[in-house]
């Protein structure tokens, strides 16, 4: 199930369209007082949310969908008519897994919607990883740090993925940006940013996060199992 917020009609019914046509299961909301109801019945898959909305703006809504553990988890893009830059790294900062700005094509759309989903889907069904005191199950969204759980906003569970998933190799720039955020974003600095915040949650385990200058980062020094 895909929820879409969108208080333009227009727009909304030919998303909702465009969605149904290619076999998604899609419910349109028009306002944020909608929208909370919906959540509050059943949670979705994935959340096209806009900027501006009226009651309440779409940052707003997702800073409060990634401060909820039962929803935190839930991939965002995020659907904006302003050309700043500002709201773009903001809601990717906050959490959203991808952006695309009005007017949109409703091939591209579905290409980032379809590019969202397979990446949520590849943190299913993998194995547990153990790297010294890290220990991750992806099925299961644990993560403990000698025994001590540790969490992760979306966006920093992806980023430490793609880094076990390259048992100790450099994972240059491009491919994290690439995987994480997606295809069409390459805005480094948030990439950094979120590299600070994952060190510091994984505390001493952080460490092992290790910056390769001018190519990348690996997370390496220990034994993978």
């Amino acid at each position: 199930m895909i929820y879409l917020v969108e208080d333009d009609d227009n727009i909304r019914k030919l998303v909702c369209y465009a969605l149904t046509k290619e076999k998604f299961d899609v419910r349109g909301y028009a306002s944020p007082r909608e929208f909370w109801q919906g959540m509050e019945q059943e949670a979705p898959e994935l959340i096209l949310l806009d900027i501006m909305l009226p009651e309440e703006d779409g940052l707003s809504i997702l800073n409060k969908l990634k401060r909820n553990v039962r929803t935190e988890n839930i991939p965002v893009i995020m659907l904006t008519a302003k050309s700043s830059e500002f709201d773009k790294v903001a809601g990717l900062d906050m959490g959203a897994d991808d952006y695309v700005a009005k007017p949109f094509g409703t091939m591209e759309l579905m290409s980032r919607v379809r590019a969202v989903l397979r990446r949520f889907d590849k943190t299913r069904n993998q194995k547990i990883y153990k790297v010294g005191e890290l220990y991750v199950d992806p099925q299961k969204h644990i993560i403990t740090v000698a025994g001590e759980p540790v969490s992760l906003s979306y966006k920093e569970f992806l980023l430490l993925m793609v880094l076990l998933e390259a048992e100790g190799n450099v994972v240059e720039r491009g491919r994290l940006l690439t995987s994480v955020w997606g295809e069409y974003y390459t805005e480094s600095r948030t990439l950094d940013v979120h590299i600070r915040k994952l060190r510091v949650k994984l505390g001493d385990s952080g460490k092992m996060i290790q910056t390769v200058k001018g190519i990348g980062y690996q997370l390496g020094g220990a034994d993978y199992e």
